[in-house]
């Protein structure tokens, strides 16, 4: 998973930062509400942490924000030390899935936070996954349409499953750079697009077969299960 943490302590942005790495994820830190309100306009996070209190605009604020503003936004966990009724309740109504009073055990920060995850489909992928006509085998990593093998190279299945995994949900080209190819800075920065031109043109993505790869534009890509509407004569 992509995390993200806002905190202004320090202390306690090393302290989860290194069980969110221990536990083999990736994360982005960031001092107040202000810095994460900017990343999630222009990024992907799979999961998003926050304390309450920051200089700037504070967890709620930005939990507002992003229910309000973002068109698919990601699950977010309050994590502060406000730990009284009435602000729970605030913090959930605000839409944080998770609220985690500090101080907390490494070992439930993990379970909470991996809990999170599975919201949006954190499970470990099944070797087959079918999606109307398209049949991704994530083993051997091909792709066929219709039973029919297209020949795919690893990154573009890489690319197109991620895709698939997270249907009507907009990814940033920073995430799919960092699922895909792993952040690799000697990339040019055109790679994301060429990979997705070829897999619209290879696997005939387009309305008639059900799926669509949107751009979106200014922040990145969105595979869009497209259903069309039914018309009648009269």
């Amino acid at each position: 998973m992509r995390v993200a943490l806002a905190d202004d302590e320090q202390e306690l942005l090393e302290q989860i930062a290194a069980i969110v790495l221990g536990a083999g994820h990736e994360i982005e830190t960031f001092s107040n509400g202000v810095e994460l309100q900017t990343a999630l306009k222009r990024e992907t996070f799979d999961v998003v942490m926050l304390d309450w209190n920051m200089p700037g605009l504070t967890g709620v604020d930005v939990l507002e924000w992003a229910n309000e503003n973002m068109p698919s936004p990601p699950p977010f966990i309050m994590l502060t030390s406000r730990g009284e009724k009435d602000d729970i309740v605030r913090g959930l109504h605000a839409g944080a899935v998770d609220y985690i009073t500090k101080p907390e055990s490494d070992e439930i920060i993990r379970a909470r936070l991996e809990a999170a995850g599975r919201r949006i489909g954190g499970n470990k992928p099944d070797q087959h996954a079918q999606f109307g006509k398209y049949r991704l085998d994530r083993k051997s990593k091909t792709v066929e349409v219709d039973g029919e093998g297209i020949a795919v190279t690893a990154k573009e299945f890489d690319l197109v499953d991620l895709l698939f995994q997270n249907l009507d949900r907009p990814l940033s080209r920073g995430y799919l750079f960092s699922r895909v190819w792993g952040g690799e800075t000697e990339l040019e920065t055109r790679t994301i697009d060429v990979h997705v031109s070829r897999l619209r043109t290879k696997l005939e993505l387009q309305p008639a077969n059900g799926f669509v790869i949107r751009t979106v534009f200014g922040f990145g890509y969105r595979m869009d299960a497209y259903i069309e509407e039914e018309t009648t004569d009269e």
